[in-house]
């Protein structure tokens, strides 16, 4: 992490300057009780009337140079503080993204939008208008005890005992005011938490009628942050009075002490009126010591927790002398590869298979079998704990990370869209390179161009936060559309067509297979999302349970053979399907949808090859059946 002193160095001649202004304003400011003193001592006492002209020009003088060098140093503060908050967020920002999958695994988003906006916001403060009363406060207290002292100083004791008073009370409540700001800092990030979780999934919480659940979880903790924010207000309350008390008797005390020091001839009336203005003008900076050791404390709490986001490593590294392949073919390969994260089970176990270029390979599997967790590898989001993995025969690892990722397109399961333009979602990553054609041949592809074209605004429309107002469908072929406008070697989809209907699912099949020089990664429930793979893996407890052709493994007859019945096959009754059936009703229903017919789905499908081969069908007797009809009751993928 770059210290705040860094960012202070960065624009020191900026900090010099207004240093130097300040000096001179809070010096000139000292200058005007002196000018008094002579008003008072000559001409109103002396009688020299004629130095009268020479003193109103030395106050226009002083009030002139305070307003110049005043506005000088604030501007120049502010100016500073609000271009070290940018460089601080811009670092803290790019170190956030520079961290592992595994760093956003276990940190909520709204601690790190607490830490980007409000801590950097608090340090803001710090070193900008609260850093330059702080200087001014110690600066003007310094030459104020000086001019006093110089007066006479005996009465300087006076003023100079105040000000140690409340320097002591000022530490006392730092401290103390230290632990509570730490406290509102945490709290302040859980509220943001819960404010964003719910924000994020307000029609997940209407559908559920939860909105009393929700707002009693959110008042929990916007009692608790009251209730931290009243623990401040107490020891502000509990100190701050004693900065009134001293601020108020002070310049009584200095008119009495000093007045009869008049009376015994130590001091001149113009030296008392100068004085009673000099402990006039000590009272702000008592009392601004607490408002101002309230400001130091929250940011010296924010500072810390900042610190805490740098302490953090990226668990996933490029090697010093990586390498840069010139051309990226497609082959991935993995070798024995496990994966676990910490303090977990074992996620993956031994996965080996090898998806030469050009080729599919399609992956099926119950719901955390690992499916996903091989594309996070490929792409290493993590690192794998065994085995290696290889990308046209070179180890991942020893690659760039922008060569890896840059090599593959990835469609997720959980389609991400942000709040911008159809053609700015789809050219996500690309917006300087990609033109509008390959967007729209793109969307064409993706089976999106349809309903994008009928919009209004057409590809030019902003659509929603996180793609709010378009179906589940819309969102996955806009999401599919991205990928193929990229043209990368890899094409992963991760279930990325379980939102689209038979005959969608079955064009975008139809625009896959074209893609000859693409090595294409497909995860699916559906048969029909893998079954022209070139191989198929049927994941199971994280290992690798089958695998083969769709012809190979319907001929093993388990898992993917009970699957492919429970999805293709009626499990029930006398009309149930042979798996012949139910491979010439898929292939049928594909048929269709490439002649551009209309397909009504599957079912049609199944109809009518049952006409066509009536004197085909049979019903699976004896322990064949029983095991169709456990296929049926249940999906295992």
């Amino acid at each position: 992490m770059k210290k705040i002193s860094s960012y202070i160095w960065d624009y020191r001649f900026s900090y010099l300057g207004a240093v130097l202004s300040l000096l001179i304003a809070v010096t000139l400011d000292m200058v005007a009780p002196r000018l008094t003193a002579h008003v008072v001592d000559d001409v109103i006492v002396g009688g020299n009337i004629g130095e009268l002209k020479f003193l109103l020009l030395g106050f226009f003088s002083v009030g002139l140079g305070r307003c110049i060098f005043q506005y000088v140093k604030e501007y120049t503060f502010d100016k500073n503080g609000a271009r070290i908050s940018g460089d601080m967020r811009r670092d803290l920002f790019r170190h956030i993204q520079s961290l592992s999958a595994d760093f956003f695994d276990r940190t909520n988003t709204g601690e790190l939008m607490a830490r980007v906006k409000e801590d950097i916001d608090h340090i803001w403060d710090a070193v900008g208008y609260v850093g330059m009363l702080l200087i001014e406060v110690f600066y003007h207290t310094g030459i104020i005890l000086v001019c006093m002292f110089t007066i006479n100083w005996k009465l300087a004791l006076i003023s100079g005992a105040a000000m140690l008073l409340c320097g002591v009370v000022a530490v006392i409540m730092e401290r103390k005011l230290g632990a509570v700001y730490e406290s509102i800092s945490e709290e302040n990030a859980v509220l943001n938490t819960v404010a964003e979780e719910n924000l994020g999934g307000v029609r997940t919480v209407k559908a559920f009628a939860r909105e009393s659940f929700e707002i009693d979880k959110f008042l929990s903790h916007n009692k608790r942050y009251y209730e931290l924010n009243m623990a401040q207000s107490g020891v502000l309350v509990r100190y701050y009075p004693v900065f009134t008390v001293i601020t108020t008797i002070l310049p009584l005390l200095t008119l009495l002490v000093g007045g009869r020091f008049v009376i015994d001839g130590e001091m001149t009336l113009g030296q008392i009126t100068a004085f009673v203005e000099y402990s006039m003008n000590i009272v702000w900076p008592m009392e601004m010591l607490g408002w101002l050791t309230n400001s130091f404390s929250s940011a010296v709490a924010s500072n810390k927790k900042i610190k805490k986001i740098y302490e953090e490593t990226p668990a996933v590294t490029e090697m010093t002398d990586s390498v840069t392949m010139e051309k990226v073919r497609g082959k991935v390969c993995f070798d024995h590869v496990s994966f676990h994260k910490a303090d977990q089970h074992e996620i993956l176990h031994d996965i080996t298979f090898t998806v030469e270029a050009g080729k599919t390979l399609g992956i099926m599997g119950t719901t955390g079998a690992g499916k996903t967790s091989i594309i996070q590898l490929l792409q290493r989001m993590y690192d794998a704990t065994g085995g290696v993995i290889y990308l046209d025969d070179v180890d991942i690892r020893s690659l760039s990370l922008e060569q890896l990722r840059t090599s593959i397109s990835f469609v997720m399961q959980d389609v991400f869209l942000f709040s911008d333009t159809i053609n700015d979602n789809i050219k996500l990553g690309k917006k300087r390179y990609l033109d509008f054609r390959t967007v729209q041949k793109a969307s064409t592809d993706a089976q999106a161009s349809g309903f994008i074209e009928r919009m209004e605004k057409q590809y030019d429309t902003v659509i929603g936060e996180r793609g709010v107002g378009l179906s589940g469908g819309q969102k996955q072929r806009i999401s599919i559309a991205r990928a193929l406008s990229k043209k990368y070697p890899i094409l992963v989809l991760d279930d990325s067509t379980s939102a689209l209907d038979t005959e969608t699912e079955q064009m975008i099949q139809q625009t896959l297979a074209k893609l000859e020089n693409t090595t294409k990664i497909i995860i699916g429930h559906r048969i029909s999302a893998v079954r022209h793979a070139n191989e198929i893996l049927v994941l199971e407890g994280g290992a690798i349970a089958e695998r083969g052709t769709h012809e190979e493994l319907l001929a093993k007859r388990g898992l993917y053979y009970e699957t492919y019945l429970s999805q293709y096959g009626e499990m029930s009754g006398d009309g149930a399907h042979t798996i012949e059936n139910c491979d010439k009703a898929c292939a049928l229903a594909t048929d269709r949808v490439g002649d551009g017919r209309t397909a009504d789905g599957m079912e049609q499908g199944i109809q009518t090859a049952d006409r066509d081969d009536a004197g085909k069908r049979a019903s699976v007797e004896g322990p064949e059946r029983e095991k169709q009809k456990a296929g049926g009751e249940k999906n295992v993928l």
